[in-house]
């Protein structure tokens, strides 16, 4: 199943979306998007509606230097042990809304990614048992001011702008995220090139990980870290995430 959040003629739904192209559908879901959905039989062509973030999370945990070719790309080594860090619920925005760059902060990058969507309440679960705590898998850019994440020397403040997480352009229920291929571009550029089967630190692995050290809730994201190929973006530009088997994720950058 393909899960979406969508703005409709009568307001904001989650929703199913069904077949490809010209011929998809949303069907509206009630309520909420967790366990088995309850339909309202309300459905609208896909092109009559506005896909919005698939998800707010309470909070995103992002995982660090997870793809060994990345962490060497800025002389890093890979951490023994996941590295997280947290953005802020306001950086998600969805499909087609600008990254708004700060103007006074240097360098912005972006970071294509598959981010983890938790789908129910858990607490120190393990990685063998991790899949059940999973509603499934969108695409992510953790969107990175570079200058301020070297000065600061801690991750906070560059990764945690408003807009710095979108997130789209609908979760999949169903996919394998063992080895999927991804690929960022900018402006039509192919930048990043690479397989979720290099993760370092896999997807249950991650689970288990963050869950010792809080409790996940219906709807947090796990961003588990971005392949080799980031580079800057800038006003004008428009980049686009594409994660094979979930769709692509494209958003315009604005300055402030």
């Amino acid at each position: 199943m393909r899960l979406a959040r969508i703005a409709h003629p009568s307001g904001v739904a989650f929703a199913s979306i069904e077949g490809n192209g010209d011929d998809a559908e949303v069907l509206e879901i009630a309520e909420h998007p967790f366990g088995q959905p309850n339909f309202t039989g309300k459905r609208w062509p896909l092109a009559d509606v506005r896909l919005l973030a698939p998800i707010l999370p309470s909070k995103v945990i992002a995982v660090g230097r997870n793809y060994a070719k990345h962490a060497a790309e800025f002389g890093n080594e890979v951490p023994s042990a996941p590295m997280l860090f947290i953005k802020p619920s306001t950086t998600v925005v969805g499909p087609n809304a600008p990254i708004r760059r700060p103007s006074d902060v240097g360098r912005v990058d972006f970071e294509g990614e598959l981010a983890v969507v938790i789908g129910q309440p858990v607490k120190n679960v393990p990685a063998a048992r991790a899949a059940s705590a999973i509603l499934g898998y969108t695409v992510a850019n953790d969107v990175s001011a570079r200058d301020l994440q070297k000065s600061d020397g801690q991750w906070g403040r560059a990764k945690g702008f408003d807009t710095f997480c979108p997130l789209g352009p609908w979760i999949d229920t169903s996919i394998d995220p063992s080895d999927l291929a991804l690929r960022s571009e900018v402006d039509g550029e192919l930048k990043q090139d690479g397989r979720t089967s290099d993760l370092v630190h896999k997807v249950p692995e991650l689970v288990e990980f963050v869950s010792r050290v809080m409790t996940l809730l219906p709807g947090d994201v796990i961003l588990t870290g971005t392949p080799e190929g980031v580079g800057p973006i800038v006003n004008g530009q428009s980049v686009s995430i594409t994660i094979d088997g979930i769709g692509t994720l494209t958003n315009p950058v604005q300055d402030l």
